[in-house]
């Protein structure tokens, strides 16, 4: 075994890594747009006098040399690159500067030019304002105002054909300067299709579209969708992968309150069936609560370059007490008498069994003397204990019923959203495994109707738990004996006596704001960063209903584990520290098994199926880019979803982690929407100079210099807006909920 030390050297030597791998892979990106405006720019005979990635604000850059006439470097601010042509200007403010400097050169044969560029790049014209910053969703081009057109020089001279320098931007034709502007676009939807060819080359692991988990009280919860679902079509176009139904729920035709037909292959079941399911807008985007599904092996040994050991089961929980201990890569094949064929049986037996041991027999592989495996394998039976839940003394105040289950109980018995029920458990968090013991009886219910005053007897009869669905951030806690979900509020009902809360002196009616959890201690900290795990923190408000969400959290984190609460007394902010302890009488469904997720290779079986599996990537990617734009153009996603560069700089370090073909694939979509972005009809865009371009070409003569300083102007507000808006989502300035 290694020592801590020699962990911590790994992890660090993986970090760098990752981070050299995902700074090489985003420059390529930036490089190959800007590299196409030069080489275009250079075929058509434009000087060009820069050549830079990143931006040298007032001047300051890592590295840079001249080679001929232009100088290339790498300046210090890391969101974007650009070219910079003669003649070509992006900061409105110096647009006439830079016209009168083109003219120059024409005066002067174009030595006057050349001198001035010699000078003005030693002396510093950086480009360095925040308004000349192409980052990936803006690479931008601006053009001078009073653009003389050439279009058909041969045909029709321009009225002024010495007004720029020869080799300025300006001088060339409308032809030749749309070639210029739309090199770099092109060049990056050629560079994505190349990533994705490679890509599928090696092999892509991506994952099918069944259904892992469905999250309380979510969409898929009320049609009844089940861990192990397939879903096969959403309507009436085919799934492949679980990308797939993500993309086609979130940036499909969907309206608020449509009911959207799934075609459902489930297991057990002979032929497909359809469910409609309504998706739901209030995380930002439409939503149905369903994770990509899960094999029934434990978790491989797989180190990647962050992640240096993955356990089979989460430390401290009834699976990590198992006897004798379950590996790596271990295959539930039975629990107790019932045969195991898939993951959807796993949650049944466990949902169905929560507060008792249950034996459970795998298939292991056989490992020699050697330590490697003999490709043989052995049926291994553990018993694994209940799982405690890790409880912190709270019961908190129940709120509405928020979803009810089609055909289910409660459905059946007329209960509706809106509706309170009298919680017979005395403790919401309590009432699923309270109604659980009771299944197959009837009980009377008290239910109180959202704008009556008085309560009603419901009778219903319970049925066997087929599943456990967990709640998510924000979501309700459900039952599945009964079919119902119901809000948990974040105000103190009463305190359990002797309690970590009671000892804390937290009292009925405080009202809970923040919670933070943390590690036991640094050390335990630094096993979790080795096993890819983090610190988490859990915001409450009228709108963050999050308190199965902590007490979630709080089942997954290693032993220990301490809780800050912040909390509201009377109008005066208190702050107390909980270390939580096993419940007696209450048990977690999940005894803490971290299974496979389900996922197929799909690697290319030759070159020319490479190209046609490289191509649908790329079409594919560049179709989710424009619905994306689309959707948050009319408001069917929030913009609160947008990711900025620390985002993205964030989503390239975890793809770079899984593997070389996730990396590509990500830069196939990142390409894409750089090229897209990039060719918006936007002032200062690519796509808004070429507009101007075509302008130019139908009249003959380019847009007044006035009109064009004006539309740069906005554009640069614009884009400055955009990028003010992404990168207060980055440093949660901006809240993601709203």
């Amino acid at each position: 075994m290694g020592t801590p030390g020699g962990a911590a050297l790994e992890y660090a030597i993986g970090l760098t890594v990752v981070i050299l791998l995902s700074a090489f892979g985003l420059g390529f990106v930036i490089f190959v747009h800007e590299l196409g405006h030069f080489l275009v720019a250079k075929l058509c005979g434009v000087k060009c006098e820069k050549f830079y990635l990143g931006f040298d604000i007032a001047g300051l850059k890592f590295c840079k040399f001249r080679w001929g006439e232009t100088e290339y470097g790498i300046g210090i601010l890391p969101l974007g690159g650009y070219v910079k042509m003669l003649g070509q200007e992006d900061n409105p403010a110096r647009i006439r500067e830079e016209m009168e400097r083109a003219k120059q050169g024409a005066e002067g044969g174009g030595l006057a030019a050349s001198a001035a560029s010699e000078e003005r790049s030693e002396v510093g014209d950086q480009r360095s304002e925040v308004g000349d910053q192409r980052s990936e969703v803006g690479d931008q081009r601006s053009e001078v105002g009073d653009q003389r057109s050439e279009v058909g020089k041969a045909e029709s001279p321009n009225p002024e054909p010495s007004s720029y320098d020869p080799r300025s931007f300006l001088a060339q034709s409308v032809p030749k300067r749309m070639a210029i502007i739309s090199a770099g676009v092109i060049m990056n939807l050629i560079f994505a299709f190349l990533m994705a060819v490679a890509a599928f080359w090696i092999g892509v692991e991506q994952t099918p579209c069944v259904i892992g988990t469905v999250l309380s009280g979510e969409a898929a919860w009320q049609a009844d969708l089940r861990p192990g679902d397939v879903i096969l079509e959403i309507a009436g176009k085919k799934m492949h992968q679980f990308r797939d139904l993500n993309t086609a729920i979130q940036l499909g035709d969907i309206n608020v309150g449509d009911s959207v037909p799934l075609l459902v292959r489930r297991p057990g079941v002979e032929k497909p069936f359809t469910v409609k399911v309504k998706p739901d807008r209030s995380r930002g985007a439409f939503f149905i609560g369903v994770t990509g599904g899960y094999t029934t092996r434990l978790l491989e040994n797989r180190k990647t370059w962050l992640v240096q050991k993955r356990r089979p089961v989460l430390p401290g929980s009834a699976a990590d007490r198992a006897e004798p201990a379950l590996c790596n890569g271990d295959k539930i094949v039975q629990i107790d008498d019932t045969p195991i064929d898939n993951f959807a049986q796993i949650a049944v037996e466990l949902a169905r069994k929560v507060d008792v041991p249950i034996k459970v027999t795998v298939q292991r592989a056989v490992v020699g003397t050697n330590g490697k495996p003999t490709g043989k394998t052995e049926r291994v039976t553990t018993v694994v204990p209940p799982n405690p839940m890790w409880d912190l003394g709270l019961v908190m105040k129940l709120g509405n019923v928020a979803a009810v289950q089609a055909d289910s109980p409660a459905a059946g018995a007329g209960i509706v959203p809106g509706d309170k029920i009298q919680d017979p458990a005395g403790d919401p968090m309590l009432l699923p495994d309270w109604l659980r013991r009771r299944a197959g009886e009837t009980v009377d219910l008290t239910v109180q109707r959202k704008g009556a005053e008085e309560q009603i007897a419901v009778p219903v009869r319970l049925r066997r738990p087929m599943d456990y669905s967990p709640p998510a951030s924000n979501s309700p806690v459900s039952s599945s004996a009964l079919g119902i979900a119901y809000l948990v509020l974040n105000r103190v009902d009463r305190v359990i006596e002797g309690s970590p809360a009671a000892k804390a002196g937290l009292r009925p009616g405080d009202l809970i704001t923040y919670a933070e959890l943390l590690p036991p201690d640094d050390e335990t900290l630094e096993k979790l960063k080795l096993e890819g795990q983090a610190t988490e923190e859990v915001e409450f408000d009228e709108k963050k209903r999050n308190w199965p969400w902590l007490i979630s959290l709080l089942q997954q984190l290693a032993p220990g584990t301490k809780v800050k609460l912040t909390f509201l007394r009377q109008g005066d902010e208190k702050t107390v520290d909980l270390t939580p302890v096993e419940s007696e009488d209450w048990f977690n469904q999940e005894r803490g098994f971290r299974f496979e997720l389900m996922s197929f290779d799909r690697k290319a079986e030759s070159l020319g199926d490479a190209f046609a599996l490289g191509g649908q990537e790329t079409l594919d990617s560049l179709t989710i880019v424009f619905r994306s734009v689309k959707a948050i153009s009319t408001n069917r996603v929030s913009p609160r979803g947008l990711a900025g560069p620390v985002t993205i700089v964030k989503i390239i370090l975890l793809k770079a982690d899984e593997g070389t073909a996730k990396l590509l694939l990500f830069l196939t979509l990142l390409s894409a929407n750089l090229a897209v972005i990039n060719f918006l009809p936007i002032p200062v865009l690519d796509g808004g100079h070429f507009v101007l371009l075509c302008y130019e070409g139908i009249r003959g003569k380019p847009a007044n210099e006035h009109v064009q300083t004006v539309l740069a102007y906005i554009g640069m507000a614009l884009i400055l807006a955009l990028m003010a808006w992404v990168l207060g989502l980055d440093f949660g300035l901006i809240s993601r909920q709203g």
